[in-house]
């Protein structure tokens, strides 16, 4: 089996809508997606409805990936098989999307102010109806030709945190959006842990302090870890009785990462799916 647990849809920052985003998964000869907008819910309808009429058999796991920071550290928590209606983590989605449009104006100001001949008309056209996101800053930097592709504009010369041109938004405590998973029947995986391409990386104590309040994984093979750190983190997870993940982490075209470029073990997708209560992965024709 392939399974890919990690994958973005234009419900928030990748270019492929929902429903390319399964099609796309199935040619690429996935047996398990997991789409995990940021934030967001609102692509698992027309994922779902997408499936029957796939080539190929492809099971889809739906899913979120929740904006959290500790310590004035950014982090992104995986949330697997949820109830989306669940209130409480509904609430805390809700407030950090809403706040998602005047962080994004104030990075425009700020660029403006570092000389960078961008508009708030541009990257509301890049974002179109998707959840407005720093890729879409940084898509268009690409544009206007300061940066050659996205990742070169998450430096502390443009958006990543801390940057030049950073700025906060609404964030979740990451133990508090552990506490919200559980009580809406989901799964929990801190996603690329140590990723410091983006920025300033938690420690690894600040991993066994999340391990202790109830996380579930960590998210190991993905393509900002390079082979030692996979390594490490991969001792980590045994030491702390933590589910070993892998995934692409795919925007589409925003991104040149491939569906499938990096893998979870069926073992550990069968134990996400085991633990969770809030929902079910959703079997496509012939799964």
């Amino acid at each position: 089996m392939r399974i890919d647990l990690h994958t973005h849809s234009t419900a928030s920052d990748g270019t492929d809508t929902p429903a390319e985003l399964v099609r796309n998964a199935a040619a690429a000869g996935l047996d398990v997606v997991a789409l995990t907008d940021h934030d967001s819910t609102r692509g698992h309808a027309e994922a779902i409805a997408a499936l029957p009429g796939l080539d190929r058999p492809l099971t889809l796991v739906t899913g979120a990936e929740l904006s959290c920071r500790i310590d004035g550290v950014s982090l992104h928590m995986l949330a697997y098989l949820f109830d989306p209606d669940e209130p409480e983590l509904l609430s805390e989605r809700e407030l950090v999307r809403d706040d998602r449009v005047p962080r994004a104006r104030e990075m425009v100001r700020k660029l403006q102010e570092l000389g960078v001949p961008i508009t708030w008309e541009q990257v509301t056209r890049i974002a179109g109806d998707a959840s407005l996101g720093r890729p879409h800053v940084a898509t268009a930097l690409v544009e206007l030709g300061v940066v050659e592709t996205v990742s070169d504009a998450f430096t502390a010369d443009w958006l990543a945190d801390g940057g030049r041109a950073f700025a906060e938004k609404h964030e979740l405590d990451p133990f508090e959006a552990i506490r919200l998973i559980k009580a809406a029947g989901g799964v929990s995986v801190f996603a690329h842990p140590q990723a410091v391409k983006r920025g300033q990386v938690v420690p690894e104590s600040a991993i066994a302090r999340l391990a202790a309040a109830g996380l579930d994984g960590i998210e190991v093979d993905h393509m900002d870890h390079d082979e030692p750190t996979r390594a490490r983190l991969r001792s980590l997870g045994a030491e702390h009785g933590l589910l070993i993940t892998g995934s692409s982490d795919y925007h589409g075209s925003r991104k040149s990462v491939e569906l499938g470029a990096c893998t979870t073990d069926p073992e550990m997708y069968g134990e996400i799916a085991r633990r969770a209560s809030g929902a079910s992965p959703v079997p496509g024709a012939g799964a």
